[in-house]
């Protein structure tokens, strides 16, 4: 079940666990370790949400803004959601795959907490 997308745009669809209708988000993909690295870092803001895959931890070092980190596993589902400000190592999630991220409190408005079910729809490998 090793998912691999390709650097590019989609979209992260958020699964409502209250029978709500899914929520599309636009999506930047960052599968190769060059976009992983570069990530948000000197961004002031970003529409929708970034995804970095293959990854367990984060940091916001030299990052302009604070953001929302969803932790994803193999199956894409949330198991943990975090709000770091700039200059912080973020603890690795030894079940964690991929990582979500967005502005700070994006996610929460989106429906994202643990135990929410995302789908990723974009180029893949």
């Amino acid at each position: 079940m090793g998912r691999r997308w390709r650097d590019g745009r989609g979209e992260l669809v958020v699964h409502r666990g209250d029978g709500g209708p899914s929520l599309r988000v636009p999506l930047e993909i960052a599968g190769s370790y060059r976009a992983r690295t570069k990530g948000l870092l000197g961004r002031d803001s970003i529409d929708g949400a970034i995804l970095l895959s293959p990854a367990n931890s984060v940091h916001t070092f030299r990052m302009r803004m604070p953001i929302d980190v969803a932790y994803l596993d193999r199956r894409l589902r949330v198991i943990a959601v975090r709000t770091m400000r700039p200059g912080l190592l973020g603890v690795p999630r030894l079940r964690a795959r991929h990582v979500v991220e967005a502005g700070a409190g994006v996610m929460s408005e989106w429906g994202v907490r643990e135990g929410t079910r995302v789908e990723v729809v974009g180029p893949v490998e």
